[in-house]
C-alpha cells in the first residue's frame, strides 16, 4: 500500500503542476479571445475564416500593445500620449484611478522603476518571529521627518498569492537583506515555504556572526 501512494504522489509531482500551467494559459488564452469581441462582428476572425482559432485574441492583443510601443516611442506619439493623459486626469474618478495604475505599471515594468529591489527579512507581527518581505522603495522623506528615524517601505505579501499583501515602513536598522533573488523568494512564497532556495553559503557552513540577522538585531538591543 505504502509503494502505491509512493507512486501515486511521484505522478501527481508530475501532472499537477502541468495540468495547473495549462489550465492558468487556457484561462489567458480565452481571456485574450474575448478582446476580439470588441471588434465589429463582420471583422472578427470567426466571422472572415468561418471557424474559431484559438489564440488569436492573444496575438491580436500582442500586436496593438507592440504598434502602441512603436507609436509613443516617436515624439509626435509622446505629444499625443500627453494629450490623452491630459484630457483623463481632469475627470476626479478617473484620474484616481488611472494615475495610481500608471504608477504601479511603471514602478514594475521600467528599469528605472522601484520595483521588488531584494528580499529582506523583518521581526513581524512580533520580536522572535521572522517574515519574508521584498524592499519596495527607500527615500521616504516625510515619513523619516516625522518619525526621526531612517525608514524602508518593504512589501509583506500573502501566500499562496504575492500579488497581495501590505506595506510596512520598517526602521533600517530593523531590516536584514537576504542573498536569494527576488524570483527565489516569490517561489518560496508560492510553494507555501516548500520551495527553498539553495544558497551557496551552506557549502561554507552558513553566515558569519557579522551578517547573522538574530545576531545583528540582538547586538542592537544591546
Amino acid at each position: 500500500m505504502s509503494t502505491l501512494r509512493k507512486y501515486l504522489i511521484a505522478g501527481l509531482l508530475v501532472w499537477l503542476p502541468l495540468g495547473v500551467t495549462v489550465l492558468v494559459l487556457k484561462l489567458l488564452v480565452d481571456a485574450m479571445d474575448r478582446t476580439l469581441l470588441l471588434l465589429p462582428s463582420a471583422w472578427r476572425p470567426d466571422v472572415l475564416l468561418g471557424f474559431h482559432v484559438p489564440g488569436l485574441g492573444l496575438l491580436l492583443s500582442l500586436a496593438v500593445v507592440g504598434i502602441t510601443g512603436v507609436v509613443v516611442a516617436n515624439l509626435l506619439g509622446r505629444r499625443l500620449i500627453a494629450l490623452w493623459e491630459s484630457l483623463l486626469t481632469h475627470i476626479p474618478l478617473v484620474r484616481s484611478i488611472y494615475l495610481g495604475v500608471k504608477q504601479v505599471v511603471e514602478t514594475v515594468f521600467t528599469s528605472d522603476g522601484k520595483s521588488f529591489r531584494k528580499v529582506v527579512l523583518i521581526e513581524y507581527p512580533r520580536r522572535g518571529l521572522w517574515c519574508l518581505a521584498f524592499m519596495t522603495g527607500t527615500g521616504l522623506g516625510e515619513v523619516q521627518a516625522r518619525t526621526g528615524r531612517e525608514v524602508i517601505a518593504v512589501f509583506v505579501p500573502t501566500t499562496p498569492n504575492p500579488t497581495s499583501g501590505f506595506v510596512l515602513l520598517v526602521p533600517t536598522e530593523d531590516i536584514c537583506e537576504l542573498d536569494m533573488s527576488v524570483d527565489e523568494g516569490l517561489k518560496l512564497i508560492i510553494s507555501m515555504g516548500v520551495a527553498v532556495p539553495k544558497w551557496a553559503k551552506e557549502t561554507e557552513g552558513g553566515a558569519d556572526a557579522k551578517h547573522d540577522c538574530a545576531h545583528a538585531f540582538q547586538a542592537k538591543k544591546q
